[in-house]
C-alpha cells in the first residue's frame, strides 16, 4: 500500500552517465517519486546552474536536450554537480546504496531501505567502478528474467525507485 509518510528520503547520484536523454528521464522519474536531490558527477551532463562556468551555447544545448525528456522536472528537483564524486562522498553522512549487478548484491525486492540514503547509479555500459563499489554500504540489483543482461539506466532507476518507495 502506498504511504507517502513511510517513503524513504532518497538522494540520487548519477555518475558518468553520458546520455542527456537518460539524465532527463531520470529527473522526470525522480520528481514523480519525490526524490530529495540529484547529485550529478563526472562527465554526466547537467542542466544550467547558477553561475555556470560552461560556455553559454553549450549549456543551453545540454539543458535543452535534458528538458526534452525531463519535461520541466529539471527545474523541480534540486540538483548539484560535482566534478569529483569522491569529494561529495567524503562529506556525505548518508548511507550509500549502489544499483549494480554484483556477486554480493541483494535483490531490490528484498532490500530494507534506510529512512534516508543515497542511491548511486553508474555509467550506461560499464556500470559502477569497483573503486566506487568498495565505498558503498549496500549493493542492490534488479533481477533479470530475459536474455538481456541489464535494463537501460533510466528504466532501472524507475524500477528501483518504485520498489524502494512502495513498501
Amino acid at each position: 500500500m502506498y504511504n507517502r509518510e513511510s517513503m524513504p528520503e532518497i538522494t540520487l547520484i548519477l555518475h558518468n552517465i553520458r546520455s542527456t536523454h537518460n539524465v532527463g528521464s531520470i529527473f522526470r522519474t525522480a520528481e514523480g517519486f519525490g526524490v530529495k536531490k540529484i547529485i550529478l558527477s563526472g562527465y554526466t551532463p547537467y542542466p544550467t546552474l547558477k553561475n555556470d562556468s560552461r560556455l553559454p551555447h553549450l549549456t543551453e544545448k545540454v539543458t535543452a536536450q535534458i528538458r526534452k525528456t525531463a519535461l520541466g522536472a529539471e527545474t523541480m528537483v534540486p540538483f548539484e554537480y560535482h566534478d569529483n564524486l569522491l569529494t561529495w562522498l567524503d562529506q556525505s553522512t548518508l548511507p550509500l546504496v549502489a544499483l549494480e549487478q554484483h556477486h554480493t548484491s541483494t535483490s531490490v525486492a528484498d532490500f530494507q531501505a534506510p529512512e534516508a540514503f543515497a542511491l548511486l547509479l553508474g555509467e550506461e555500459v560499464n556500470g559502477i567502478s569497483d573503486d566506487l563499489l568498495k565505498r558503498v554500504d549496500h549493493i542492490i540489483e534488479i533481477p533479470m528474467k530475459g536474455q538481456k543482461e541489464s535494463f537501460n539506466v533510466s528504466v532501472a532507476t524507475g524500477i528501483a525507485l518504485f520498489a524502494l518507495c512502495m513498501r
